[in-house]
């Protein structure tokens, strides 16, 4: 259970502390090139979910990110039996670095953009990382291989 708390504990605070900086030192909308045209930090404030959606319903994505805190705390024994420790970690991590950004502002700040995708978050890349690992382990589990990545049943 320590490894799973590790796990979030690193992606909220990475998460969060990027946000603090980029809100500190860029004001809204503001770009500034970190690795010429292929990587800028933007300043965005969304009030939506992935890729804007759903950006006029704020209570139904509060409810969503309270709603994924509740299952997680609720199967947390099941999910590290399971070996899920790594993607539901990130997952979890990347969810509550979202839900405090909506706590606290209403919205989420996003601020790397690489031009031809909406600007995102360290939030949104465990959350990804999370979902696509969490999708690899249960296809290979249902494929009849053994267990999680710990190697657990």
């Amino acid at each position: 259970m320590l490894k799973f708390w590790l796990i979030v504990l690193a992606v909220f605070g990475l998460d969060q502390g990027t946000k603090l900086a980029v809100q500190r030192l860029l004001a809204p909308g503001l770009s500034t090139e970190v690795a010429g045209q292929i990587l800028r930090f933007t300043y965005v404030l969304n009030p939506g979910g992935a890729f804007g959606i759903l950006g006029d319903r704020q209570m139904v994505l509060l409810a969503i990110g309270i709603l994924t805190v509740v299952v997680v705390l609720g199967t947390l024994p099941w999910i590290i039996r399971a070996g899920y420790v790594w993607p539901v970690g990130l997952l979890f991590g990347g969810a509550l670095g979202n839900l405090a950004d909506r706590l606290r502002c209403g919205k989420v700040v996003d601020f790397i953009d690489v031009g031809f995708w909406p600007v995102f978050n360290v939030a949104d890349v465990a959350i990804v990382a999370g979902a696509v690992l969490l999708s690899f382990l249960l296809l290979r589990r249902e494929n009849g291989q053994r267990g999680g990545p710990d190697g657990h049943a």
